[in-house]
């Protein structure tokens, strides 16, 4: 097993007694650890720690119920990397794991937090991203951190051979943004009773699959084009996986009409029109805006007929115009000729006879 230097370490321990051999759990049973070689014997000095607390050279006790065959036992603050052999004093029955050996490797720097996510890695799936750190202390355990989530509540849970992990988690739907971003995290382990602390980074960058974003075309050369010339039309996209298929289409009074594949379309040019393209892959397509080719000419052909449209307007307007005036000319001579008439006849009228 592993352990921080100045840190404590939980070993799970449990005994059984072979078949012959009387273990009375009503009786005082003591454990005992020895270190480097299990023959205290010859090594009395290798004895480092006796339940009955004739020995303790090493700080150390036993969480475990020893009754119950249980020698799970607590390390505090360990210093140097060593071998060790538990021992069981059940009188009459006395016994040595000679076989088993513990051999604990003590290292200066913890070590790095790990990272899973369950889950599909693609957009618009929602998924669960956790970060976790070794245990080997659950009396103390590290404290973790990271950017996805400030304050993150901790779990420590045990693993099938009974050491611990502690873990922080957050679920998320993720989205093309999530792809490249980097995942920080650390793991704070207090040492030396908490009077310190070692701590251990670790980055991870999110590998996000998404459906084609920012799909465009751009138009070499650009602006108008004369009659005959050669036009590249080209449709770049931004996906994940990279984009399978990139297809053309023209704009046409009843439906598109498809005219190329690939991610570039080059002709030579006869008419205007309206063109766009469309990008896939394995989750999905985008289309990009639709984009207008003119044709040189087109325009001052456009021009004239406007301006003949123009001058028929003008046309039509000065001639209806005309046609007002000379109604209203020949409906006020008439009313002139009456006002003459009743003139004369009112000479006339009163002239001697």
């Amino acid at each position: 097993m592993e352990a921080l230097t100045g840190s404590c370490l939980q070993i799970p321990c449990n005994f059984r007694v072979k078949q012959g051999n009387e273990f009375n759990s009503t009786t005082t049973t003591f454990g005992v650890w020895i270190k480097n070689n299990f023959r205290f014997d010859l090594y009395p000095n290798n004895v480092i720690f006796h339940s009955s607390g004739t020995v303790s050279t090493y700080p150390m006790s036993f969480t475990g119920d020893l009754s119950q065959k249980n020698c799970t036992t607590l390390f505090s603050s360990l210093k140097t990397t060593d071998t060790y052999y538990f021992r069981v004093e059940n009188r009459p029955f006395l016994s040595t794991a000679a076989c088993d050996v513990l051999q604990i490797t003590v290292k200066d720097s913890p070590p790095k937090p790990r990272i899973e996510i369950s889950g599909d890695v693609k957009e618009k799936e929602s998924v669960s991203i956790s970060c976790s750190a070794s245990t080997p202390c659950p009396h103390s355990p590290p404290q973790l951190t990271w950017n996805l989530q400030p304050d993150s509540h901790h779990m420590m849970e045990e693993n099938t051979d009974r050491t611990f992990t502690t873990r922080i988690q957050k679920s998320i739907t993720l989205s093309h943004e999530h792809d490249g971003f980097i995942v920080s995290y650390s793991a704070r382990y207090p040492v030396n009773e908490g009077k310190d602390v070692k701590t251990s980074e670790e980055r991870n960058t999110l590998s996000v699959l998404y459906a084609p974003k920012n799909t465009s075309v751009s138009i070499c050369p650009s602006g108008r084009v004369s009659a005959g010339s050669r036009v590249i039309l080209t449709c770049s996209s931004r996906a994940k996986p990279p984009v399978s298929r990139f297809t053309w289409f023209k704009t046409s009074r009843d439906a598109p009409i498809k005219v190329s594949d690939g991610d570039f379309y080059s002709f030579n040019v006869t008419d205007g029109g309206v063109y766009y393209c469309v990008a896939t892959n394995q989750l999905g397509d985008q289309t990009s805006l639709e984009v207008h080719l003119t044709i040189e000419g087109d325009q001052l052909v456009g021009a004239q007929v406007i301006v003949k449209v123009l001058g028929i307007i003008l046309l039509v307007t000065t001639l209806l115009i005309f046609e007002c005036w000379l109604k209203s000319r020949r409906c006020t001579k008439p009313q002139e000729d009456a006002v003459g008439d009743d003139y004369v006849n009112m000479v006339v009228k009163f002239h001697p006879s």
